[in-house]
């Protein structure tokens, strides 16, 4: 600790590493400051603290979409039907094990988090590779899923053209799978020591090593190869990732104290963290898939092609800008977590305001940017004037949706938000998105005024919530720590052989 100018103490080490800095508070609680000064300074403040914290995450979040949507770009260029195919194949199939290998890997960071707080480390390396045994488990059904896809779209009533097309690109997929089975925990392994910036340098090398392998395969290798070039390039560039990061942990000497190697502890309590895995992960499937049913129901309109081209691209475009919002919501996760936690409901509150403020202005730039590019947009996936009419007639709807969005990613209560989300999605959103599409035959239009009305229902929600959060009742609430501290220490014990805590040198 060292002291501050006025001799209050300021903890320089942790607003360093968790962006906890009483300043903030300090600065809102001062009555005698101007109003207009008091929030000049505490917007400095906040700002200094939010993008250190928010950058990274977009960056990451950025460049891993971009794969995807790069991948889709290439695919689009070979045609209309080949941009159905990889957009229904990465949509309506893909998304099902990204979410599900996602939310099962978030259970890795909480007890990483919780054996590096008290210092086991060694059990860090030990959960790592607990969760990459019972993911690649997981990935197994999720690879028949994969390989039967063709029959399972026609099923769900896509045209067997279509189904065909996305079941190639859908099975150079299947090795992409098991990478998302060894990145997520390891992604997880290595947040939870802070160690965020290699993970974004080796995204960026691996997008430019994407980008180049895609052309080679969807162009130089011929157009029958193309769809199943172009997918299968993809997961190699999950692996190449894998393999960095993981080569990264074993090399760089800062994992030396929470990596020590294979263990067949690892082989152990696999059924309990599989229960405890399936928890995280069910909200956060029933979340992806719920894009995955639009997708779906778009391709029973009357004409499914133009209609999954003209949705796909403006989701493929919205997927894209809501990374910058889901960095700013991790962000936001984080600060006010911190700020309660040291007992600044102040901060905490104004953090909520600041981050909100932030995304929402940053929904309005992509918004007028989307307008202003409606008409071209479609031309970086296609060439077809058909779907770039489609996509100009869409591209008002995307704009109010990435607004919306922009709202609510920055109330940061990860939880809560999840719940909100399936009910104005699943209750709201799907049913009136069906009704105008089918019903009023309002085709794609329809299907996305349906998901409007939901995302409108979660921002109504969300921000009133805001509003009328106790936050000195939150800051109170948070500090009685000692049932979680304990509850942390059981599940350590639990799952652990030596319990002596291996000491840093």
């Amino acid at each position: 600790m060292e002291s501050g100018e006025e001799g209050v103490h300021e903890p320089i080490l942790i607003e360093g590493r968790h962006g906890i800095d009483y300043r903030l508070e300090r600065v809102l609680s001062d009555a005698q400051l101007p109003y207009f000064k008091r929030l000049q300074l505490a917007s400095w403040l906040e700002l200094k603290l939010l993008f250190p914290l928010a950058a990274p995450a977009v960056l990451v979040y950025l460049i891993n979409n971009f794969m995807s949507l790069s991948t889709r770009l290439f695919c689009g260029h070979l045609g209309n039907l080949q941009l159905a195919a990889a957009s229904l194949g990465n949509s309506g199939v893909q998304l099902l094990a990204y979410g599900l290998m996602l939310g099962m890997g978030s259970a890795v960071e909480t007890l990483c988090g919780q054996a590096y707080g008290a210092q086991r480390y060694e059990m860090l390396g030990i959960y790592l590779q607990r969760a990459t045994i019972v993911l690649l488990l997981t990935g197994l059904p999720l690879m028949m899923i994969y390989i039967f896809c063709k029959p399972i779209l026609i099923l769900l009533g896509e045209t067997e053209e279509l189904a065909s097309a996305a079941a190639v690109f859908v099975w150079g997929l299947i090795p992409q799978i098991f990478a998302y089975a060894v990145n997520f925990p390891i992604q997880k392994f290595l947040q939870a020591q802070r160690i965020v910036a290699p993970s974004s340098y080796i995204s960026a090398a691996t997008l430019g090593v994407h980008l180049l392998l895609s052309w080679v395969a969807v162009y130089k290798l011929g157009l029958g190869l193309g769809l199943i070039g172009a997918s299968l390039v993809l997961s190699l560039s999950w692996w190449i990732i894998v393999g960095a990061q993981f080569g990264y942990i074993l090399i760089s000497g800062e994992c030396k104290h929470t990596w020590t190697g294979f263990n067949v502890m690892a082989f152990s309590g696999l059924w309990e963290f599989f229960k405890l895995s399936t928890g995280s992960a069910v909200m956060l499937c029933l979340e992806t898939w719920y894009f995955q049913i639009l997708v779906l129901i778009a391709g029973l309109l009357d004409n499914p092609q133009l209609a999954l081209d003209s949705l796909a691209v403006c989701m493929s475009v919205m997927g894209l800008l809501f990374m910058v919002s889901v960095g700013f919501n991790a962000a936001a996760s984080v600060r006010v977590s911190n700020e309660l936690g040291a007992g600044n409901p102040k901060s905490a509150a104004f953090s909520v305001v600041m981050v909100n403020l932030v995304s929402f202005i940053i929904a309005v730039i992509e918004a007028v940017v989307v307008l202003a590019l409606r008409h071209v947009i479609s031309y970086a996936f296609t060439s077809g004037e058909t779907v770039a009419n489609a996509v100009s007639q869409l591209c008002p709807y995307l704009a109010f949706t990435l607004i919306l969005n922009g709202v609510a990613v920055g109330c940061g209560w990860q939880a809560f938000v999840a719940y909100v989300n399936v009910g104005c999605y699943y209750v709201v959103g799907i049913p009136l998105g069906c009704i105008l599409g089918f019903k009023f035959d309002l085709g794609v239009k329809g299907i996305w005024s349906g998901m409007i009305g939901g995302t409108a229902m979660q921002t109504i929600i969300l921000l009133w919530v805001t509003f009328r959060t106790d936050w000195n009742k939150e800051a109170t609430l948070t500090s009685r720590l000692e049932f979680q501290v304990e509850k942390a220490k059981t599940r350590l014990d639990k799952w652990e052989d030596k319990k002596e805590p291996l000491l840093r040198s």
